[in-house]
């Protein structure tokens, strides 16, 4: 009896054991999916709050650009209606294009007041170009120089984007230095001293761009046919639409996708995207090469070697022999050869594939300035003392 007393004890042990391991289990299973519970919802929490956050930024983005967009309106950039520029333009006639730009057609017009101006109509669709217009906006808004195209206004109608600007009667430098037979602008034979004229003042834009303005502009884009001239062959740096604001430090670069025409890319940043202003500098180092042997930056068609500018020139820069033979045929008889290698060796310091050999847009200006003539200068172009110094933030441009 004794025993089966035992045996009793020890099976209701067991009975407890068992149910007590069952409830412990259920316990830890139950508080295992109350911590997953709680771990999905504080997980929810967070995301729906970095959710609302990235709302609230984007919000803050759209005030902050409106609120420029806004500024502008009262500091002169005046905003148009599309019924306004569909006027001025003769309901955009194509007898008014007078441009072909990367992202639309360019038109002269009429203001109601008399004022002549071009209109750009932005009809690329997609976000690049909703970049363009916006950078073209918000930058040309704060830097006003003689030696950068005036934005006078623009339209933002629905699907309409238009830019005005003010008007440049003889076009680009591009369309004088190689005439079409199509071409838009009456080209003009480009003289020696009239050349040297339109590279002292193109230096002097991108000199405000990369000096005088803080954080330094860089353009980007620099080219030819982003030199617009005025009826008496005032030059002006135009086509704003991939600028991008430089490093606050001297020696620093910004990251950003390669973007350009090609011929006119710094090696270093079709390479590694590293951008700074010594890429506008080479830029410029090409246009400069342009103006001296009439020559365009890619021409395949030409005899072996002579199909990149850069590579072709770069080594007869420095050679007093053999630089007239890169000269333009039509500058013969019109230079002196002091003037030559001089002009030569800037260029040949421009274009150098290492970065850090490039000269500063201010020294390449200190430079020319003694090579054109006092006259046409003074009565030309401006003064520095009519620079302005605005202070840009990084959020005001970007791509």
């Amino acid at each position: 009896m004794e025993g089966n007393n035992d045996d009793d004890e020890y099976r209701r042990k067991a009975k407890i054991a068992v149910v007590a391991m069952v409830v412990l289990a259920s316990i830890a299973v139950f508080a295992l999916f109350v911590a997953f519970a709680y771990y999905c919802y504080i997980r929810r929490k967070v995301s729906m709050r970095r959710n609302a956050q990235k709302a609230e930024d984007a919000n803050l983005c759209e005030k902050s650009d409106f609120a420029n967009l806004q500024v502008v309106a009262e500091k002169g950039v005046k905003v148009f209606t599309f019924k306004q520029l569909h006027s001025a333009t003769g309901g955009f006639s194509k007898s008014n294009v007078i441009g072909h730009g990367s992202f639309g057609l360019v038109y002269r017009g009429v203001l109601s007041d008399g004022r002549k101006v071009a209109i750009k109509f932005m009809d690329q669709a997609g976000k690049q170009g909703e970049e363009e217009f916006k950078v073209e906006v918000e930058l040309l808004s704060r830097l006003h120089s003689p030696y950068l195209l005036a934005l006078l206004g623009y339209c933002s109608d629905n699907n309409h984007k238009l830019l005005v600007y003010e008007f440049m009667a003889n076009g680009g430098l591009q369309e004088h230095l190689y005439p079409v037979s199509n071409s838009i602008v009456m080209p003009v034979q480009l003289d020696w001293e009239t050349r040297l004229s339109i590279a002292l003042e193109a230096a002097k834009g991108l000199e405000y761009l990369h000096e005088h303005v803080s954080p330094p502009v860089i353009h980007r884009d620099f080219k030819s046919s982003n030199i617009l001239l005025d009826k008496k062959f005032h030059a002006k740096v135009s086509d704003f639409g991939l600028a991008k604001l430089g490093p606050d430090r001297a020696g620093g670069h910004v990251s950003t996708r390669v973007l350009g025409t090609q011929g006119y890319v710094a090696p270093e940043y079709a390479l590694t995207g590293h951008l700074t202003t010594k890429s506008d500098v080479y830029s410029y180092g090409v246009v400069l090469l342009e103006l001296l042997t009439g020559r365009v930056p890619v021409d395949m068609k030409r005899p072996p070697g002579e199909g990149v500018l850069v590579s072709w020139a770069l080594p007869l820069l420095t050679d007093r022999e053999k630089v007239v033979k890169i000269m333009d045929p039509a500058l013969e008889g019109q230079y002196s050869m002091k003037e030559v290698i001089q002009v030569a060796a800037i260029a040949a310091m421009c274009v150098q594939p290492e970065a850090d050999y490039r000269p500063l847009m201010g020294d390449v200006v200190q430079s020319l300035l003694p090579l054109v003539k006092t006259q046409r200068s003074t009565s030309r172009v401006g003064t520095c003392s009519s620079f302005h110094s605005p202070k840009l933030s990084p959020g005001s441009i970007s791509s």
